[in-house]
């Protein structure tokens, strides 16, 4: 399993809109800094559904401090279409995130328990920050849905750190 590292380059995520346009979501646009990625694990989980209504709470502030939110999922166009009419947010939300992406993001993937679930395998949570240098500022991955970062205090600490011009953590990497 590839394990991606704080201050290291993010690697390209290539992943669909609604529009069927395909960007590199982990690139921040010319208007922010930097990007917040979150991984979640598709329209079969309430549990992604409650984080990315709670995430939206705080977009504004982030965005007014640089930072852009966009999530994706390993779900089809159909099942983000149907997700959508249960979320409540204002930032961009993709998919078809692939095994191959899932696997070089290091996240942990799952199969689903039956059809009723989901119709493919797909990627439990992850969060990625990534900086102004196209670095890895901030990751976060779980293997299932209920260990997530606290989203109010991931919020104040994204500001934190970037009013405060804070490094990356976490870099040490054995020889």
């Amino acid at each position: 399993m590839n394990k991606l590292h704080p201050g290291t380059p993010f690697p390209e995520l290539l992943a669909s809109d609604l529009e069927g346009n395909v960007e590199d979501i982990g690139r921040p646009s010319d208007e922010a800094e930097w990007r917040m990625v979150v991984v979640y694990r598709g329209r079969h989980c309430p549990m992604c559904t409650k984080y990315l209504n709670k995430l939206d709470e705080h977009v504004e502030k982030l965005n007014q401090c640089g930072i852009e939110v966009v999530a994706v999922s390993a779900d089809s166009r159909q099942q983000m279409l149907d997700h959508l009419e249960k979320l409540d947010i204002n930032f961009p939300v993709y998919h078809g995130l692939t095994l191959e992406q899932m696997k070089a993001l290091g996240v942990r993937i799952s199969s689903p328990r039956s059809e009723a679930e989901t119709d493919h395998r797909y990627a439990e949570p992850g969060l990625f920050v990534v900086n102004r240098e196209h670095d890895l500022h901030i990751v976060d991955i779980s293997n299932n849905p209920f260990v997530r970062p606290d989203i109010d205090t991931l919020a104040s600490g994204l500001e934190w750190i970037k009013a405060n011009d804070y490094p990356t953590r976490g870099t040490y990497v054995e020889d």
